[in-house]
């Protein structure tokens, strides 16, 4: 699956909202810092989307400034927030549901084809 097809879980049940795309990003890289504009361009969506959205994600702290370096702030989700938590277990039980149903799925196509 190539990165312009997949969609994730969070974007698949939640909808394809830019707060939604610029959380899932986070989630799925969250062991790693970005500048604004890496997450716009990652999240795809333009900096004057971010920039719409982004004093809301920091007001409920679901991001945070990891570091600086000069002028340029870099952030990470902030896993420490109890949002952040919840929606990481969310995205975790939504993938679990859907592997489930997947496998039910193949099992039912491979009975039938054994008929």
């Amino acid at each position: 699956m190539n990165k312009e097809t997949e969609t994730s879980v969070l974007i698949e049940y939640l909808g394809n909202h830019p707060i939604i795309r610029i959380i899932d990003f986070l989630i799925e890289n969250r062991l790693f810092d970005y500048s604004k504009k890496q997450i716009a361009e990652n999240a795809g969506i333009s900096k004057v989307t971010l920039f719409k959205y982004w004093e809301r994600l920091e007001e409920i702290e679901i991001v945070k400034v990891s570091r600086k370096f000069g002028k340029t702030k870099l952030y990470k989700l902030n896993e420490e927030n109890e949002v952040v938590k919840r929606l990481i277990e969310l995205e975790l039980a939504l993938a679990d549901m859907i592997s489930e149903i997947i496998a039910k799925e193949e099992k039912t196509k491979v009975e039938k084809e054994d008929d």
